[in-house]
């Protein structure tokens, strides 16, 4: 039994159910018991971080620490390329997501609320996520991997995506997008999977973004 625990609007909850959905993995989903961040669900998840998974009673948290784990547990479709170089260039692909890109992204999230919005805060929000935009090009233009496969490394990218285009509409945030990255997120979107997840997750993205609106 693999259970994973997930609110409906968290990024990094969705970009694992992509993995998930791409590596054909049965799986249950429920709500963090007590609330995100509650005792009860740190009981369970010391961390209190979501998405988490139990897995025949193995508890790991952290999206990435997972989507690995699942990779290597669940050995049909592997989603990490076979050799260290080519798994390293991954990695390095995934942490310019979790720690340049996605924080970058996330900053503009106190900025939804229509009737507290800062401006400056979302140009600012803009011209960050403009910069690591513009890294990301330059990665993607020296990428080794092969392109026909869905990896790891990706998945975070599209959920991420959706959420800056999202806000271009709107928040009017202003974003420089480099064709070599609107390129990468088409052949993202051309994934059967990826369709899938974000056609189900755009309910929770437009509910928040609800409170966008004047």
């Amino acid at each position: 039994m693999l259970n994973i625990y997930s609110v409906p609007v968290a990024a990094y909850c969705a970009k694992l159910r992509i993995v998930m959905r791409y590596k054909s993995i049965s799986f249950t989903e429920q709500s963090p018991p007590g609330g995100y961040g509650s005792d009860e669900y740190r009981a369970i998840v010391p961390s209190g971080n979501l998405p988490a998974m139990v897995h025949n009673g193995f508890m790991l948290s952290d999206s990435e620490a997972i989507a690995e784990y699942l990779d290597e547990e669940f050995t049909e479709t592997p989603m990490l390329p076979e050799t260290v170089r080519l798994r390293a260039k991954a990695r390095e692909l995934s942490r310019s997501h979790d720690t340049r890109l996605e924080p970058a992204v996330r900053s503009i999230y106190p900025q939804v609320n229509y009737s507290t919005r800062n401006i400056d805060a979302v140009n600012a929000g803009g011209i960050r996520i403009s910069k690591h935009l513009s890294s990301l090009a330059l990665l993607l233009s020296k990428n080794p991997l092969d392109i026909n496969r869905l990896w790891i490394c990706d998945c975070g990218f599209v959920v991420t995506f959706a959420w800056i285009k999202a806000f271009e509409q709107a928040l009017d945030l202003q974003i420089d997008w480099p064709k070599v990255v609107e390129d990468y997120n088409e052949r993202l979107l051309g994934f059967k999977v990826v369709e899938e997840e974000l056609t189900a997750y755009l309910p929770a993205m437009n509910s928040y973004l609800e409170k966008a609106k004047p």
